[in-house]
């Protein structure tokens, strides 16, 4: 939910249209949820699930036992997953088809950052490398600005350093 929205803030700020939201369902507190994020360079008219993703991002490798996460992928998309385990294995289980399957351990990235296992950021910044849709640059900046007004600088520094290190260390499988 909350990458979904930075996302969508970035590209806003870069002169583009976007849409960013959650979708929650009837499950139990804790429960894997979606978010979705639409950028595009005219306005957005649909207002709905993306229900053919260009990107899909997987915070919880978890999901790939019970979740088809490629499900209706488009022809170029991509697959971003946060995991440590061996890129052989991940890109069995899918079925992603175009750029591919890109795979970052994101949650040893925020533990060494910020102190927790909060993947969002190293994830965006796995995101941006993958696919190029905003620039990196535009990421540190607005991330900087939006967590500044809520955290104090060890936070903002840690989550700055996530987003590059996930940037630099993502790996296609």
């Amino acid at each position: 939910k909350t990458a979904a929205a930075l996302v969508a803030e970035v590209a806003l700020a870069e002169g583009k249209y976007s849409q960013g939201f959650p979708e929650y369902g009837p499950e139990r507190m804790g429960a894997p949820i979606r978010g979705f994020t639409r950028i595009a360079e005219r306005p957005i008219r649909v207002h709905s699930a993306v229900y053919h993703p260009d990107a899909v991002i997987v915070l919880d490798d978890s999901l790939l036992e019970t979740v088809d996460v490629a499900e209706n992928l488009s022809e170029d998309g991509v697959v971003v997953v946060n995991t440590a385990r061996p890129p052989e294995e991940i890109a069995k289980r899918l079925s992603a088809r175009g750029k591919g399957v890109f795979l970052v351990e994101a949650s040893r990235i925020a533990l060494d950052e910020i102190g927790r296992d909060i993947p969002n950021t190293p994830m965006i910044g796995a995101l941006v490398k993958a696919t190029g849709v905003v620039d990196l640059e535009t990421v540190l900046h607005d991330t900087e600005k939006k967590l500044s007004k809520k955290f104090g600088e060890r936070i903002v520094q840690g989550n700055l350093k996530a987003v590059r290190r996930g940037y630099e260390e993502v790996k296609q499988a």
